[in-house]
C-alpha cells in the first residue's frame, strides 16, 4: 500500500490562522500556502499506509485522556542562526503541549519516534527566506498575540504537490485526564533549545 507522511498538529483557529498564513505568504514563504497555521505535535513522520488504523486509534486514546487547556501566543522570536525560522512564541499552554506531544510519541506506540530537536512549541511564519524578509518577519509582528481554548488536535497528511491536508479531528475526551502540567506553565520553563521541527 507503500508510505504516507502524517503530521499531528494543533490548529491556529480563525481568524488568526488565515492572518498569520497570509502573512507568511507575504514575507515570500512559498511553503506558506500549503502548511495550514499550526503548533506541531508530532512532525512529518513517514509511516505504512496499512498502519493508519493502529496509529488514529492512538491517536484517538491520547486525545481522550485529556482535557481542554488555554493556549496564548504573544510576540515573535528566531531560531537563527542554527536554523532559519521565525515564529510566533507560545507563552501559555507550552508546558501542556509539550507533555501531550509526549503522549502522542510514547515509545510504547505507533508514532514513537525521536526529534531532531528538543520539542519547544512554536508557530512557524517565515522559514529559509532571505535574511532581510526574516528580520522583517521578526519585527512586523512582534505584537501579535491570540488566545484560546484547545479542544483536540488534528491529523493532517501531506500530498505529492506538498500541501498538508486536514484527515481527522480527535477532540479531548469531556472529564478526561489533565494534561498533568502546572496551569501557571509558561514558555520559561520549558527547555529552550536553538531548533526544533517546523
Amino acid at each position: 500500500m507503500g508510505t504516507v507522511t502524517l503530521g499531528v498538529s494543533l490548529a491556529v483557529p480563525e481568524p488568526h490562522g488565515s492572518f498569520l498564513q497570509r502573512r507568511r505568504e507575504g514575507f515570500g514563504d512559498p511553503a506558506a500556502h500549503g502548511i495550514p497555521t499550526h503548533i506541531t505535535l508530532l512532525p512529518p513522520t513517514e509511516a505504512e499506509a496499512e498502519a493508519l488504523p493502529g496509529i488514529e486509534r492512538h491517536l484517538a486514546r491520547v486525545a481522550a485522556a485529556c482535557r481542554p487547556f488555554p493556549l496564548r501566543l504573544e510576540g515573535t522570536d528566531t531560531f537563527r542562526p542554527l536554523s532559519p525560522v521565525v515564529f510566533v512564541k507560545v507563552v501559555e499552554g507550552a508546558a501542556d503541549c509539550a507533555a501531550l506531544q509526549e503522549r502522542i510519541r510514547a515509545a510504547s506506540g505507533p508514532c514513537a519516534r525521536e526529534l531532531q530537536f528538543p520539542y519547544h512549541p512554536h508557530v512557524t511564519v517565515a522559514h529559509a527566506i532571505d535574511e532581510a524578509a526574516m528580520d522583517r518577519a521578526q519585527t512586523e509582528l512582534a505584537d501579535f498575540s491570540a488566545a484560546w481554548t484547545v479542544n483536540g488536535f488534528a491529523l493532517y497528511e501531506k500530498g505529492g504537490d506538498e500541501v498538508w491536508r486536514f484527515q481527522r479531528e480527535y477532540p479531548f475526551g469531556a472529564g478526561g485526564g489533565a494534561v498533568t502540567v502546572p496551569r501557571q506553565a509558561t514558555e520559561a520553563e520549558l527547555p529552550q533549545p536553538s531548533a526544533t521541527s517546523h
